[in-house]
């Protein structure tokens, strides 16, 4: 029998994004217990990263930490640190300090590579309903629904959705970062739409939108529902 032994790999998971532009603890409290209230099985132990871009001051962040894990969230880490004591006082509470992109190396005697045919992963294609409490994922790919998503279920997708039927459960397009993938439904009814890890739940559909044809597009890090006429 080979013998393994222990690795780091790298991977690419997709997070929610908690931007404050206040610490104030309530205020933070009140947002999360509303978005779980409102989706409660899709944010259970869901990991969360904190955008503290916008605050002047650095925040206290064990009180922060427990206040995120009490409400069910696992803080995973910080994002928009802008000065080293910042980094420094999210280090301390044991919370990890990431990047929100990474910088191009400097060009180094380019090479034209050789053109290499691309690879074409089919889009994947389900013919009928998706029913409460299924899950349909399209890795690599789009998916296409011949039919509706009951409330309840979810579809994703690394690359875009199309149903041709009524959104009633949960799409998630670009679960790996896509943020060019799209959603779109013949009747809007959403209880969550979510492309490249940016979401908008039921309560902030547009009314006018509500069962009509939609198109769902990430524009300028937020997300932006059109009528498809």
């Amino acid at each position: 029998m080979v013998e393994r032994d222990n690795e780091i790999k790298g991977a690419t998971f997709t997070l929610s994004v908690l931007h404050i532009t206040d610490a104030n603890p309530d205020k933070i409290r009140s947002l999360l217990e509303s978005k779980v209230a409102q989706a409660p099985h899709f944010f259970n132990c869901a990991p969360l990263v904190l955008n503290v871009e916008m605050l002047d001051a650095v925040p206290d962040f064990e009180a922060l930490k427990d206040l995120v894990e009490s409400e069910e969230f696992i803080l995973v880490g910080i994002t928009g640190a802008r000065s080293e004591a910042m980094k420094t006082a999210a280090k301390a509470a044991g919370i990890a300090v990431m990047s929100s992109g990474k910088k191009r190396p400097e060009p180094v005697a380019p090479v034209a590579p050789k053109p290499e045919p691309p690879t074409v992963i089919p889009t994947r294609v389900h013919v009928g309903p998706v029913r409460s409490g299924q899950q349909i994922y399209a890795a690599g790919t789009s998916l296409v629904v011949l039919g509706s998503v009951s409330p309840g279920a979810e579809v994703i997708a690394d690359d875009s959705i199309h149903i041709y039927g009524t959104l009633r459960g949960r799409a998630i397009a670009g679960a790996r970062g896509n943020t060019q993938a799209r959603i779109y439904c013949q009747q809007l009814a959403a209880e969550l739409l979510s492309i490249a890890g940016t979401f908008q739940l039921s309560d902030a559909l547009p009314a006018g939108l509500i069962q009509r044809p939609v198109h769902v597009r990430l524009d300028k890090e937020q997300l932006r529902i059109d009528s498809i006429k």
